[in-house]
């Protein structure tokens, strides 16, 4: 398989019913409103952007790595990036798990997505079959994308807001 063969198509391959599940519940949470603003078509091509990205970043920092590189991660966090961007204010609803203090939360995505930033860079070094910076480059990747205007200006969408 040619080695850009091998980019596109590591994006839909899983190591685990855990790892899709997972990327699943992100794109779940992020990425519709992604597509809102992008078009199913900008959409689809950010995503992949985004994810070629990602596996350049992971492929760059770690040339020497025998470990295989799957599963949709980079293009993901290429939406996290993109949402970041776009809707910092979004409050993102929570698990909260502190000893004995267990709730749900609503919080602004500018935080969760920033701390998920954080550990991503906090990883690196950290191995476990994991590429950090794939995580890292594709959340890069996303949100010069959106911010940059590469595939054009996002589309105004009005804001949902929940009835009093």
């Amino acid at each position: 398989m040619p080695p850009f063969a091998a980019l596109v198509t590591s994006m839909f391959l899983h190591g685990s019913l855990f790892h899709l599940l997972g990327n699943m519940l992100y794109l779940w949470i992020f990425g519709n409103n992604i597509e809102d603003v992008l078009g199913h078509v900008r959409f689809a091509l950010f995503y992949l952007l985004a994810g070629l990205a990602a596996a350049l970043t992971h492929t760059l920092a770690m040339p020497n790595s025998r470990i295989p590189m799957i599963g949709a991660s980079g293009a993901i966090a290429g939406v996290l990036g993109a949402y970041w961007f776009l809707f910092p204010r979004a409050r993102v609803r929570t698990f909260v798990f502190l000893f004995f203090y267990i709730d749900i939360v609503a919080i602004p995505a500018g935080i969760v997505l920033g701390v998920w930033f954080l550990a991503q860079l906090l990883n690196v070094g950290m191995g476990g079959g994991v590429a950090w910076f794939a995580h890292i480059g594709g959340f890069l990747a996303g949100l010069l994308l959106i911010w940059g205007g590469v595939l054009g200006r996002p589309r105004r969408i009005r804001a949902w807001r929940p009835e009093s």
